[in-house]
């Protein structure tokens, strides 16, 4: 029940249009019914032989009804499928604003196929809620509340039979519906996510699968879940049928009780006996109404599994929680200092960043270097808000930045980073990801800074040719290339650079650190890095080891002191030749 009504809560803003596909519904049903109750009516008035005018009214109200009900079933799908498109998407605007503040420190624990599968599939299922459970129920209900009056009139037994009828076959099939649908459409939803997340899994490593030679146990995985899905789904399929098979028998049982009833006061003429096959099919066409009723307990079923997992997102409280009253960040210049500042990812396992202290100034040139997990990451994650930090204080102008917005704050920064994400989109929609209003000026401008413009000249359809996905139809260089520029184009005063130079040959890697040098001559830059190239224009290396900070100071300085900078130095030397260990040898 909560789960149905914190569902219904996206139905508010829409609250008119609902209303009006409701009555629509209830309109095409009540179409129908007026239909057969008049061509019963005609038919079975006209074997007494009446005057034509007698049968005028009947004639024109089959029409009406006939045609009417085309009307209102197509009006009906128009609106009702409005609301669900809207309901939708206010589902999805919902779930990304709920995962957003959530996102990377409260979703490592989800696999990227289980995120998809609630963002996509559990949505989609959810776009039945409306349609097929919502809409039928209200209209049934009208439908049954209208019925029971309308035969009532003749006599309060027969409207009784006629409504107990309708309600034990929209309460009574529904119940056994969705105890037969609970089950497999709870091991449906269950079992698609798993095929899903598989699935997608699957196809992200399918080339290490087939060197390895597990590709064929990889298929045998994704069949089995396949079949235990299709098993699922034939469970509820059988399920329908015995539902279909109970209202058939239950439409006939309600019509034998009402001719039982009313065959009695046609015989004392309580009753026209022409108005006996009305009431036959009148009882029958009622029955439109609540059939459906078994198929939306079933979605219904599905709908709250989806939805619970939808909302099980919703508990998770964010990794950083905004501001009370949150400060506005001046304009540039500015400071940034980090005092002490430690993180654990986990309390049961050792600090990640311990200690750690560093101060940023306007135009100042920084470098972290270290080896493997020294803490560089996580000296990102912390500075760009992804993570909370534990101890410490993070400065921006003397002030603590968790008294800022974090997005607030995160936007003072642009990142150029070995993993920079480029969408499968044209040129220019990947560049303007940065400023969406950016001019072609701009655009070619910061081009030539990254050093792709004689590369973007020599493209048939210039800004507006096609990258690819994850920039598939450019070389690694130029994907690093397009990233430097995007991030020039964000134009903002700090600027990290995470891996700038990562799986570039030695010359590319050397000319990059040159464009960049001249690019970013005026920003606040942090050079996070495990390669000690073109380190020459750093005003200052900090030297990361275990999450702490060992070292600090120039590049040619901490070489003469012999200490961890020194040895990954001369281990990097005797693998790079000494021509490319520099942008200024080339």
């Amino acid at each position: 029940m909560k789960t149905t009504l914190r569902l219904l809560q996206f139905l508010k803003p829409f609250t008119g249009w609902v209303a009006l596909s409701i009555f629509l519904s209830t309109a095409t049903i009540a179409s129908g019914i007026g239909l057969l109750g008049t061509s019963a009516y005609l038919i079975s008035r006209a074997a007494l032989q009446p005057s034509i005018a007698v049968l005028q009214v009947a004639i024109v109200g089959v029409r009406f009804f006939g045609i009417s009900r085309g009307v209102f079933r197509y009006l009906e799908r128009l609106t009702s499928h409005s609301v669900n498109f809207r309901l939708l998407t206010g589902l999805r605007v919902w779930l990304y604003r709920t995962i957003e503040p959530l996102a990377p420190a409260k979703l490592q624990d989800f696999s990227s196929g289980d995120l998809l599968n609630r963002i996509l599939t559990d949505v989609d299922t959810l776009e039945n809620f409306y349609v097929r459970v919502v809409a039928p129920y209200a209209a049934a209900g009208l439908t049954i509340i209208g019925m029971g009056w309308f035969l009532g009139r003749f006599d309060p037994k027969l409207g009784l039979i006629l409504a107990s009828g309708l309600i034990l076959s929209g309460t009574g099939i529904p119940l056994g519906a969705y105890a037969l649908g609970r089950s497999p459409g709870k091991t449906a939803v269950a079992l698609k996510a798993r095929l899903s997340a598989a699935l997608i899994e699957s196809i992200q490593g399918i080339g290490d699968l087939t060197a390895f030679n597990r590709a064929g146990e990889a298929a045998v995985r994704l069949n089995g879940l396949g079949s235990r899905l299709a098993q699922a789904q034939r469970r509820m399929v059988w399920g329908s049928a015995w539902i279909n098979a109970g209202n058939g028998l239950l439409a006939n049982l309600t019509m034998v009780l009402v001719l039982w009833l009313a065959i009695p006061l046609v015989a004392n003429g309580q009753l026209e006996g022409f108005l006996l096959p009305v009431m036959v099919m009148l009882v029958l066409a009622s029955f439109e109404a609540v059939t459906p009723l078994a198929v939306a307990a079933q979605y219904h079923s599905a709908s709250l599994e989806s939805g619970a997992r939808l909302f099980e997102l919703e508990q998770i409280s964010p990794a950083l929680p905004e501001p009370i009253a949150p400060l506005i960040i001046v304009p540039p210049p500015l400071h940034l200092e980090l005092r002490d500042v430690s993180l654990s990812y986990n309390q049961s396992t050792d600090d990640a960043l311990t200690d750690i202290s560093l101060r940023l100034d306007p135009g100042k040139k920084l470098a972290v270097v270290g080896p493997s997990s020294a803490g560089k990451t996580s000296l990102i994650h912390v500075l760009l808000r992804l993570w909370d930090f534990g101890r410490g204080k993070i400065l921006l102008n003397d002030t603590d930045i968790r008294l800022f917005r974090p997005a607030d704050f995160r936007a003072q920064f642009s990142v150029i980073s070995q993993t920079a994400y480029i969408f499968n989109a044209t040129l220019r929609q990947n560049l303007r990801l940065a400023s969406a209003g950016a001019g072609d000026d701009e655009l070619h401008k910061v081009l030539l800074q990254a050093g792709l413009a004689e590369w973007t000249a020599a493209l048939p359809d210039g800004l507006d040719t096609w990258v690819g996905e994850h920039g598939l139809r450019m070389s690694g260089g130029e994907r690093q290339r397009l990233a430097v520029a995007r991030a020039l184009l964000h134009d903002t005063p700090l600027v990290i650079l995470d891996e700038p130079t990562a799986n570039l040959d030695a010359i590319t890697e050397a000319v990059l650190i040159q464009q960049l040098q001249s690019a970013l001559a005026t920003k606040s830059v942090l050079w996070i890095t495990h390669r000690l190239v073109g380190l020459e224009w750093m005003d200052e290396i900090l030297v990361l080891d275990g999450g702490q900070i060992v070292e600090r100071g120039k590049a040619s300085d901490l070489i003469k002191t012999g200490g961890l900078y020194a040895r990954l130095h001369e281990i990097q030397q005797r693998a790079i030749p000494a021509t490319f260990s520099s942008p200024t040898s080339l």
